[in-house]
């Protein structure tokens, strides 16, 4: 019994000396003058002497920088499993991950895209390099992963969604899309350009692996299949999937097991 009891204690403290490590960080935005949070979550491994990939992890609306670490926290072991590390910015209640042309206090595409990669590199071991960063997100960070990846080819090499949100032009009232872009008529460009199933209209110079999934019984499935039927029209290669679930925390939990293991393929064919 004794001996039982000694081994249990001795696997509780192994796994704890194995488990990733999750930080909450300020990093100061010099767009929006001020301070915004995120969860950075390094793997057990990080002490080692090397760099690490980096996933940026976008929540959706009404959400925070919290919702992924709270709400799934198994992407601890994801980080271990995978080798990398997980980075879960504030995206702010419902900023789209734009810079609002009419809000200068929402301005989430500079801090997301740019602002937050910079802290990090910066701060962390990490591989400071296109090849070694990927964005995807759930819902209006769906939309954001989409987005940015497009927007910033420049700094991420992979990008994705989850259940994605990516026709904002027609999210006209309910999700704070009108908050942050102002009229649909005074701001019509914005409203249509910055919709991220217009946005990959423009293709990066930089190529870039990109991942979309979506559950069946989801009310954005129909955004899902525009984005790729279109992605299909415009020759832009890309993984689709969709799987049996709902826009909920379950269909998300077991979506990043898929997208974590995609971008880890990935890191693994670009780092090489």
């Amino acid at each position: 019994m004794k001996n039982t009891l000694l081994l249990f204690l001795f696997l509780i403290a192994a796994t704890i000396a194995n488990a990733a490590t999750v930080d909450t960080v300020s990093i100061y935005s010099n767009k929006m003058q001020r301070a915004v949070k995120t969860v950075v979550i390094r793997p057990s491994s990080y002490n080692d002497n090397k760099r690490f990939p980096v996933l940026y992890l976008l929540h959706g609306a009404f959400g925070s920088y919290s919702n992924w670490i709270s709400k799934v926290p198994h992407i601890q072991q994801l980080a271990d499993q995978y080798q990398m590390m997980i980075v879960c910015p504030d995206g702010g209640n419902t900023s789209w991950y734009f810079d609002s042309p009419i809000d200068p206090t929402y301005q989430f595409e500079t801090f997301v895209g740019t602002e937050v990669p910079q802290y990090i590199d910066a701060n962390y071991k990490t591989i400071a390099d296109r090849k070694g960063r990927a964005i995807t997100g759930l819902s209006m960070g769906g939309h954001g992963g989409i987005f940015l990846g497009f927007r910033h080819a420049d700094r991420f090499s992979a990008c994705g969604s989850m259940s994605g949100a990516l026709h904002v032009t027609v999210i006209t009232q309910g999700y704070g899309v009108e908050l942050r872009l102002g009229d649909t008529a005074v701001n019509r460009k914005y409203w249509h350009d910055w919709s991220a199933l217009n946005v990959i209209d423009q293709y990066p110079k930089d190529s870039l692996d990109i991942i979309i999934d979506c559950g069946t019984e989801d009310k954005v499935l129909a955004m899902n299949k525009a984005m790729h039927e279109k992605m299909i029209k415009l020759k832009i290669p890309h993984d689709y999937t969709e799987r049996p679930g709902e826009h909920n925390w379950k269909y998300w939990e077991n979506s990043i097991d898929y997208q974590m293991l995609f971008f880890k393929k990935h890191f693994d064919k670009v780092l090489k």
